[in-house]
């Protein structure tokens, strides 16, 4: 899951990589695609814009985006920046963390993803709002790290959500406490191994 997560490469490098940068405007789950190596990549650049300078956001009042996935601060002045896609990236990863959509139909009635998350978060009990197809695919501190990552980027003022880059060093750490945790668990599972192995190979009395 981690390493499909780091397809944000490929938005690290529209923000930073290019000159003048480029905002996708439109990111959501259904323009990520996979490779045939499980490799995630970035579609869909119909809403994308360059910034005809190196400044931060511009203003734009054409409708662009998709709701569930757009950025508050766009919706309330239309002020779009690079961190509008972070906002949007937040929304995706916090799909994939817990399995819902961006925006959820309840008994009281619709929700966003986002405030769904916060109430576990505000109850002290995040592993409930994990996707439990990813029970034992997922290590726990590797999971809060995701979540806490994922809220990082939905904040409400833009100003205060990281950079790409930022995410991306975050999920590079995610994807380090994985590493460790199978390494771990590899080990242990050999480790029982060889008891395995003696106890029934061991010799019978004649």
């Amino acid at each position: 899951m981690v390493n499909f997560l780091l397809g944000v490469l490929g938005l690290d490098y529209l923000h930073n990589g290019c000159k003048p940068p480029i905002i996708h405007r439109d990111l959501k789950h259904p323009n990520i695609l996979l490779n045939e190596k499980m490799q995630a990549k970035i579609a869909d650049f119909g809403l994308s814009r360059a910034f005809a300078s190196e400044s931060n956001s511009y203003i734009s009042t054409r409708p662009a985006g998709t709701p569930g996935y757009l950025d508050p601060e766009f919706q309330i002045c239309g002020n779009f920046s690079r961190r509008s896609d972070v906002y949007s990236f937040g929304v995706i990863l916090l799909e994939l963390i817990t399995g819902q959509p961006a925006i959820m139909r309840v008994p009281e009635g619709i929700i966003l993803i986002i405030q769904w998350v916060t109430l576990f978060i505000e109850a002290g009990d995040i592993q409930s709002s994990i996707d439990p197809r990813l029970d034992g695919k997922l290590e726990s501190n590797s999971a809060w790290k995701l979540v806490e990552t994922a809220m990082e980027c939905v904040r409400a003022a833009a100003i205060q959500r990281p950079d790409i880059s930022q995410v991306l060093l975050e999920l590079k750490e995610c994807w380090a406490m994985e590493t460790t945790a199978f390494g771990r668990r590899l080990g242990d599972s050999f480790e029982m191994t060889p008891a395995v192995l003696d106890s029934d190979s061991s010799p019978s009395a004649r």
